[in-house]
């Protein structure tokens, strides 16, 4: 191939809107489809339909379809890079589909890498003042705080929480908030045993109350019916 017909092809196409499918090399990821659980209309909280994610170059997956309804947990599983993290920002509305579709029909509840909560508030503030924006009433982030066994925390500065007391804060800030819906990008870090078994009766109380929970995690939890997507076997 001469030099001027090599460099047309490397040049390739204007690179616009990602759903464009740009020229330059890409990581793709095959159709992935996680059907729910005899999912009904009527109970339908959640819906993916073929979504696909470009950060920066990269197309981190594409094709990507689930399903959650009431009731309902799906475990997205995978290494670091598998895009777990991305899925659940693009279940929350935080990133842009490239392609595809994001139905949300309920209200969210997210916990990403950081806890959200004001550092220099005491945890007990930090948490009232969610309160406030969700119309919730106090009673309900006492309960939330009891659940993670946050109350003798109350007091303390979030900033001076460790990593596993935020993450369990957080998870009290997601459960006060009454969303139908639970975005969880792993939650339990950080977390003793005893944190994630608080964690894990938390999400089957949620999703016996009609709730549901999308969860990212390197690690298996002992939750009860999980439906599981491996998000590194799409590579």
């Amino acid at each position: 191939m001469d030099r001027g017909r090599r460099a047309a092809r490397l040049a390739g196409a204007p690179r616009t809107d990602p759903r464009d499918r740009p020229p330059f090399r890409l990581f793709r990821r095959r159709y992935a489809r996680a059907r729910g659980y005899g999912v009904s209309e009527a109970d339908l909280l959640l819906r993916l339909d073929r979504v696909a994610c470009v950060r920066g170059d990269r197309l981190v997956f594409e094709g990507v379809s689930l399903a959650l309804a009431r009731g309902g947990a799906l475990w997205l599983r995978g290494p670091n890079g598998a895009g777990k993290s991305s899925l659940i920002r693009l279940a929350a509305g935080l990133l842009r589909a490239a392609a595809g579709t994001v139905e949300r029909r309920e209200r969210i509840a997210l916990i990403d890498e950081g806890a959200a909560l004001d550092p220099e508030l005491p945890l007990r503030r930090a948490l009232d003042f969610w309160a406030r924006i969700d119309t919730i009433d106090g009673p309900r982030v006492t309960e939330a705080m009891g659940a993670m066994g946050l109350a003798p925390l109350a007091e303390v500065p979030v900033a001076m929480l460790s990593t596993g007391q935020r993450k369990r804060a957080a998870m009290a800030r997601v459960i006060a908030s009454g969303a139908p819906i639970w975005l969880l990008d792993e939650p339990a870090n950080g977390m003793d045993e005893a944190a994630k078994e608080r964690l894990v009766a938390a999400i089957a109380k949620h999703r016996g109350n009609g709730g549901a929970v999308l969860l990212a995690s390197h690690f298996a939890l002992d939750i009860a019916e999980l439906a599981e997507l491996d998000m590194g076997a799409l590579a």
